[in-house]
């Protein structure tokens, strides 16, 4: 049947020319920009998928990001403790050859304490000016902000990372479960008296010999070994007619050892004859904080879990009572971002406490600020085994903080990279299987595209040309 108002054969011809057209669009697109998905026409559930996943991706890249960053800055803070950790070290050089005072003059000594001072505030200088990114580091300003610390149970604490609520404080709750002990010997007998006798008195700072006479009193004893105690780390006491040695320290590294050489020391069940020992060793505190079993050294708590890693050290009352005592963490320290999503689970707060010279020690043994010129503990006062002491500890404050950042940096932020870097190439991976175009099938499709619009347009010439075969009929 032939028509010359409707040419149905051209229409169907048109409406697969444009189909045609439409699929090599798509497939010139697809090749231009690399992408399968540029619309949501192209397909709607692999869109939602993709851009899922791109978010995925834009928050593990910002991770890693983060993590690199947390690096940098803790790799300028680890840098300044190292010059303090320097420092440090020579200043017990120095107070070490300040205690050999016989072999040196006036002047050399105050030479010494001069130097001491100048270190000292080298030290100061570092702990109030090193920065990063305009933010003071080891000033004290990024160390965890404390209430309710009752100072007659806890003569310090240093809170080296907390975990604290969003817009709340956290509760610590320190209770001691074992008390802290000192080495103790006691000797009682109704006769306090001792026959000539010579003993090696040994504790945890060293050894000396005393001998006694036949007949003095514990009294007696009690005042020589107590003119050693710097020595020896053993004191003496008279109670209860009973003559008792302690340590001076508290814990298992704490120690008192009698041994007589000749004679026997003391008389009673107690007595040391000659050749024999009689010693006896400290216990550690045992604590639980906020439940969790703390690990003791003598007076001092460790506690470290995910949610609160912490130093403390305990008064000697406290530390032999069973009773317990708490404080709040109510803020501070420095936050680190570390995982893709921001959740309290992907991320880091560590304290940055200053190493300032003021706060350098302990309340026990003295800060670092009190070996200087004129201060309470000064070397050049002859103050040779308390600063001794308190560099020590101030070595040993540096160094745990730098093994803590060294620790945060190898096991938790390079570790987080790694792991992150994984999963970007593998979300990666899968977010380019949804939404980029594989070429070689799009070059295929292009191809078969292209002849079909030519076959298509030949088509279409062919059916526009047949309502003419109308005038054929006329004509005849």
């Amino acid at each position: 049947m032939t028509r010359i108002n409707t040419n149905i054969p051209s229409i169907i011809a048109q409406g697969q020319m444009r189909t045609n057209l439409n699929d090599l669009n798509t497939r010139l697109r697809r090749l231009s920009t690399g992408l399968r998905i540029n619309k949501g026409a192209d397909d709607p559930a692999g869109l939602i998928a993709s851009e899922t996943l791109r978010s995925e991706i834009g928050g593990i890249k910002q991770a890693i990001s983060n993590s690199d960053r947390a690096i940098n800055m803790l790799a300028t803070t680890e840098g300044s403790l190292n010059e303090v950790s320097s420092l440090l070290l020579g200043i017990k050089g120095l107070v070490v050859q300040m205690a050999n005072e016989g072999a040196l003059g006036p002047e050399e000594i105050a030479a010494d304490q001069l130097e001491i001072d100048s270190i000292l505030s080298s030290i100061d200088r570092i702990a109030n000016t090193t920065q990063f990114a305009g933010k003071k580091l080891l000033n004290g300003t990024l160390d965890y902000s404390l209430s309710g610390v009752s100072t007659g149970c806890l003569a310090s604490v240093q809170i080296y990372s907390a975990r604290i609520p969003e817009g709340a404080a956290k509760g610590v709750m320190v209770q001691v479960t074992t008390s802290a002990e000192t080495a103790q010997l006691s000797f009682d007998n109704t006769q306090d008296t001792t026959s000539a006798v010579t003993i090696e008195l040994a504790g945890m700072r060293g050894t000396d010999i005393l001998s006694f006479t036949s007949g003095q009193t514990f009294t007696q004893m009690a005042v020589s070994i107590n003119a050693i105690t710097q020595v020896t780390g053993v004191s003496a006491i008279v109670t209860g007619g009973a003559l008792q040695l302690n340590s001076t320290d508290y814990g298992t590294d704490a120690f008192v050892s009698v041994k007589s050489i000749n004679g026997t020391f003391v008389h009673g069940a107690n007595a040391i004859v000659a050749g024999v020992t009689s010693s006896d060793t400290g216990v550690d505190t045992g604590l639980l904080v906020n439940g969790q079993v703390a690990n003791g050294n003598g007076l001092r708590g460790e506690i470290r879990t995910a949610t609160l890693d912490a130093r403390f050290y305990l008064t000697a009352a406290f530390a032999q009572s069973s009773t317990s005592t708490t404080f709040q963490v109510t803020g501070g320290g420095s936050l680190f971002q570390i995982s893709p999503e921001v959740s309290p689970l992907g991320q880091i707060n560590i304290g940055l406490a200053s190493v300032s010279t003021a706060n350098l020690g302990n309340t026990v043994l003295g800060y670092l600020n009190t070996i200087k010129s004129g201060g309470a503990n000064s070397v050049e006062d002859g103050s040779y085994i308390t600063a001794e002491d308190i560099v020590n500890e101030a070595i040993n404050q540096v160094a745990v903080f730098r093994g803590r950042l060294g620790s945060l940096e190898k096991n938790q932020i390079q570790t987080n990279i790694n792991s992150q870097q994984v999963a970007l190439e593998n979300v990666t991976a899968s977010e380019s299987v949804i939404r980029d175009s594989d070429m070689a099938v799009e070059v295929s499709a292009l191809t078969r595209a292209q002849i079909l619009v030519q076959a298509t347009q030949m088509t279409l010439s062919v059916a526009n040309q047949q309502p003419q075969m109308a005038l054929s009929l006329l004509g005849g």
